[in-house]
């Protein structure tokens, strides 16, 4: 056990250290570029402006960014910062594993250390996806996402594992959703360093933006399971095709153009995230 202590301080002080949390903070800015170019390409479809543009997904947002002027340079940053952010993260769990040795707050801190390692994984698939774009190679999560839903439909009880899949994807969705009526996101901010006046801009943007995103992803949980009743592909296609399902409904371009501009205000609030960063999420 010595040695366990011995090895987890060691590990502290690395993502403990403040260079760490510098390229972190880098990294929450490139999340927050994200969600504005998903943002963009969501209202390039509520308008039609531009049919040829990328799907409004994560794999969208990168190939759209990196398809720019320096966008190359600006793929490595993004990728470098994003996988910095998710051990940065990861090292929240370095402060909570005793607690896993403790009877009465095991549960607490094994939600905590799910929760951040949960958040960790997200930010490092989005950077090894910045770095896939960044060597030249491509990827369409949409298209990826069709294949491995008929892989899956193929196998015995692939329908029922295709629905279970949906009804996780369901379940984010509405943790974002009651995460952004909450307000839980703003204990991911560091309220102590952030100026008084800053704080219900921080927080109105930030429920704007988590309410977007919930919908946006219960709408392609949604589409899952569809596709698991119907066995049809079609429309198991991820957030491209949440964001298309939505434009398609009555009054689908105003509702796309709120999706838009919540995915806008989620890019600002990670922005605050990036300037006043807090990662314990029990803070």
């Amino acid at each position: 056990m010595d040695r366990v202590r011995t090895a987890v301080a060691h590990a502290r002080e690395v993502t403990d250290h403040p260079w760490l949390e510098r390229l972190a903070r880098v990294g929450l800015v490139a999340y927050a570029v994200m969600h504005f170019t998903i943002a963009w390409l969501a209202f390039t479809v509520a308008w039609r402006i531009d049919p040829d543009a990328a799907d409004a997904d994560q794999a969208g947002a990168l190939s759209t960014l990196g398809s720019s002027p320096g966008g190359l340079l600006l793929l490595w940053v993004l990728g470098l910062g994003l996988l910095s952010l998710a051990v940065w993260q990861a090292g929240e769990v370095l402060r909570w594993w005793t607690g896993l040795l403790d009877p009465d707050h095991r549960l607490r801190a094994a939600f905590v250390c799910i929760k951040c390692l949960a958040k960790a994984t997200v930010y490092g698939a989005f950077g090894l996806l910045a770095l896939v774009f960044a060597v030249g190679a491509e990827y369409d999560a949409a298209e990826n996402t069709q294949e491995l839903t008929d892989d899956v439909l193929g196998v015995p009880l692939g329908n029922w594992l295709v629905g279970a899949a949906g009804l996780v994807v369901i379940g984010v969705g509405g943790y974002l959703v009651v995460r952004g009526v909450t307000g839980g996101f703003m204990k991911d901010v560091d309220l102590h360093a952030a100026p008084d006046r800053y704080e219900p801009t921080i927080e109105g943007l930030g429920r704007v933006g988590y309410l977007a995103k919930g919908a946006a992803f219960a709408v392609a949980g949604g589409l899952l399971v569809f596709a698991a009743v119907t066995s049809d592909v079609a429309t198991a296609t991820g957030l491209d095709g949440a964001v298309n399902a939505i434009g398609a409904v009555p009054t689908g371009q105003w509702l796309l153009t709120a999706v838009a501009l919540g995915f806008a205000a989620f890019g600002v609030y990670a922005l605050a995230r990036a300037r006043y960063p807090d990662r314990d999420p029990s803070s």
